[in-house]
């Protein structure tokens, strides 16, 4: 089933499909396999090598959509770009966990998001017509609220018909305050100052953050506002934390990217001190170990790790020995040719044609695509990838620009009419430039 859904977005690279299928897989397995054994279970974390453009980021990205599990995509390279400080690697983590907080509010959410929506319909209705200016009938009992009135039934029926959507509300909000308390990644009072507070304190803080705005809304967006906040109290934030935590624990995936540039490599100096040190860091991490987060430990045994890299100007080797042997799996991605970019363009589900041809229908302009036009465009990356820097499957958004220019740019004044772009019409716009290489540099 991964392998069927990653084929319809991403041409080629089996091996590597099949590599995270299998991991995923394998974590179902363990959570069904006894407990005595599961602990025992140790995720087979995944390394993935193979040129830029080829399909890596995107098989992350497509993962984390298909597992429905706290996913967190990071680029390696941020924990040195401000020299041997960098950030703090424990903050992958939690934002691993922040991500399982978003996933399991979003589910407990939609469960209570009827009874909050009646009692949305409830602040709409006493913003619409207060009830202090409904009199009192001579059966209510005293301490009893009192019945609905007629009106505030008429509105209900009226609200409930989206009669009322275009009326205007106003509407207490709650705004973020104390700019000069944000947490700023990196920097003494970011991270590290934030996990230094008590729990205590940060709640006090947080909620002596939280102030009332008003603002003027709509009655239909109102009413939608007021269903979030509703779900939001009605939602156990405890139970939040505890069941965030576990998923992150037992189904977390964190995808390392580009960890070709920690690599130490021979005979350079410099920042190479800063790289092998993010991977003395990241090795605890990957290991196994427990991080301090706002919700609670949290614990990385069973966290699956994926990694990936273009090993360029390196090598795996080149990592350290310790965190190579933490990533069993090696995967490696071929090189895209004519053919898969052919591919590329016409298969996928939301395939560059595709996306073209939806942009210029907005104009009124029906773009149709010759099958030796495509096999022409194709051609062209392949030959400025091998000519240049083989930057995979992301040449054909350049080439495509390229011969779409002119039309992309004429298209507000050309009218409803249907073109079709030869191959005649594709070599007019390239050939040109593949021939002289110094401008080719410039613009392909």
């Amino acid at each position: 089933m991964v392998v069927e859904e990653l084929d319809r977005f991403i041409i080629g690279q089996h091996k590597a499909k099949r590599a995270v299928a299998i991991a995923m897989r394998n974590r179902w397995r363990r959570q069904m396999a006894p407990e005595a054994l599961r602990e025992e279970i140790s995720p087979k974390n995944i390394i993935m090598v193979g040129p830029t453009g080829v399909g890596k980021t995107e098989i992350a990205r497509r993962l984390a959509r298909l597992s429905g599990a706290p996913f967190v995509k990071v680029e390696v390279s941020k924990f040195t770009e401000v020299g041997y400080v960098g950030r703090d690697v424990d903050s992958i983590v939690r934002d691993l966990v922040e991500v399982g907080v978003q996933i399991v509010r979003s589910e407990l959410e939609r469960d209570v998001r009827s009874e909050a929506k009646q009692r949305a319909e409830e602040r709409v209705l006493d913003l619409l017509l207060p009830p202090a200016g409904e009199p009192r009938g001579f059966t209510d009992r005293p301490g009893e609220p009192p019945k609905p009135s007629a009106t505030r039934e008429k509105l209900r029926e009226l609200l409930r018909a989206g009669k009322l959507d275009d009326r205007e509300v106003e509407v207490e909000v709650d705004e973020g305050g104390l700019p000069g308390l944000q947490m700023v990644p990196g920097l003494p009072m970011g991270e590290q100052m934030g996990q230094q507070l008590s729990q205590q304190l940060r709640d006090m803080l947080s909620a002596f953050q939280r102030r009332k705005h008003k603002r003027k809304l709509k009655v239909g967006e109102a009413h939608e506002l007021l269903a979030n906040e509703e779900a939001g109290k009605l939602v156990d934030q405890d139970k939040v934390a505890r069941e965030a935590v576990r998923r992150t624990e037992q189904l977390g995936v964190v995808f390392l990217d580009e960890i070709d540039k920690i690599c130490s490599r021979e005979n350079v100096r410099g920042a190479d001190v800063s790289r092998e040190g993010v991977q003395r860091d990241l090795l605890p991490l990957v290991e196994g170990s427990t991080v301090s987060t706002k919700y609670g430990p949290v614990r990385t045994d069973h966290v699956l790790f994926v990694a990936a890299g273009a090993f360029h100007l390196s090598k795996v080797s080149d990592l350290i020995p310790e965190l190579q042997g933490r990533f069993p799996i090696r995967v490696e991605l071929e090189s895209l040719g004519v053919e898969e970019f052919v591919r590329i363009l016409r298969e996928p589900a939301n395939s560059l044609l595709k996306q073209y041809r939806a942009l210029l229908e907005t104009e009124g302009v029906t773009v149709l695509f010759d099958d030796d036009a495509i096999a022409a465009m194709a051609d062209a990356a392949w030959r400025a990838n091998t000519s240049l820097e083989n930057i995979g499957a992301r040449r054909l958004h350049t080439v495509l620009e390229r011969v779409l220019e002119e039309l992309s740019f004429e298209a507000s004044e050309l009218g409803a009419r249907e073109i079709r772009i030869t191959a005649a019409y594709v070599h007019e716009r390239v050939d040109g430039l593949l021939q002289d290489r110094d401008l080719s540099r410039h613009i392909l």
